[in-house]
C-alpha cells in the first residue's frame, strides 16, 4: 500500500510539473519578441538614464541590437543645468551647427534596415550629438523612427532639425514621446504601428 501511495504521489507531482511547464511556455510565447521583417537597431543618446531604459526595453521587444551614442566627454549634472546660460548643454543648444564629439564609434550601420533613434528633448529638439551620430554614418535608403523622453516638451522642430543630417533617401518618422518607461506590451503595440 505504501509503494502504491508513493507511485501515485510521484505521478501527481509529475503531472503538476508538466502543467506548470506548459503554462509557462504559453506565457513566454505571449511575452516573446515581436517578429520584425527587417534588421533593427535601437540607437540612443541618454544623459540621465531615462532614454536608456526605454531603449533597452525596445531592444527586448523588437529583438533589435542596442547601440549607445556616447559623447567623448560625458555630461555632468552641471553640464545639463538648463537654467544656467553658461552650462555646456545651454551653450551647445544655442549654436545648432555645433557638433559634440562622439566617443568610440566602431560599428557599421550597413546591416540595418530600420533604426529606432532615441534621445531626450532639449530646447524642443534633439541634442546636437544626435546630428553628430547621423552625420557620421550613411543612412541612405534606411528608415529612422524617432522616440524621445521629455520633461514636458513635445517634439517641436526635432524632425526639421535632424533631416539635414541625413540623405534625401533616408525616411525619418516622428515617433512618440515615451516617458515613464512604458511596459513591454505598450511598446509592442507602439512598434506594431510602424510594421
Amino acid at each position: 500500500m505504501k509503494k502504491l501511495l508513493i507511485v501515485l504521489l510521484s505521478l501527481l507531482v509529475s503531472g503538476i510539473g508538466t502543467l506548470y511547464a506548459a503554462d509557462n511556455s504559453s506565457n513566454n510565447s505571449r511575452k516573446g519578441v515581436l517578429k520584425m521583417n527587417k534588421k533593427v537597431l535601437i540607437a540612443y543618446f541618454s544623459a540621465t538614464g531615462n532614454t536608456k531604459r526605454v531603449a533597452e526595453n525596445l531592444a527586448k521587444v523588437t529583438g533589435g541590437d542596442l547601440y549607445e551614442i556616447k559623447p567623448l566627454n560625458t555630461y555632468t549634472n552641471a553640464d545639463l543645468d538648463w537654467t544656467n546660460d553658461k552650462s555646456r548643454s545651454s551653450v551647445e543648444m544655442k549654436d545648432l551647427k555645433f557638433r559634440p564629439e562622439m566617443g568610440k564609434d566602431d560599428f557599421s550601420i550597413k546591416e540595418y534596415d530600420e533604426i529606432f533613434l532615441g534621445f531626450p528633448i532639449w530646447w524642443y529638439i534633439a541634442p546636437t550629438i544626435v546630428n553628430t551620430f547621423l552625420e557620421k554614418h550613411d543612412f541612405s535608403n534606411k528608415t529612422i523612427i524617432l522616440f524621445a523622453t521629455s520633461g514636458g516638451s513635445p517634439f517641436g522642430k526635432t524632425l526639421e532639425h535632424l533631416k539635414p543630417s541625413v540623405s534625401d533617401t533616408t525616411k525619418i518618422i516622428e515617433g512618440d514621446i515615451l516617458n515613464h518607461n512604458p511596459d513591454e506590451e505598450k511598446l509592442k503595440a507602439w512598434v506594431e504601428t510602424f510594421k
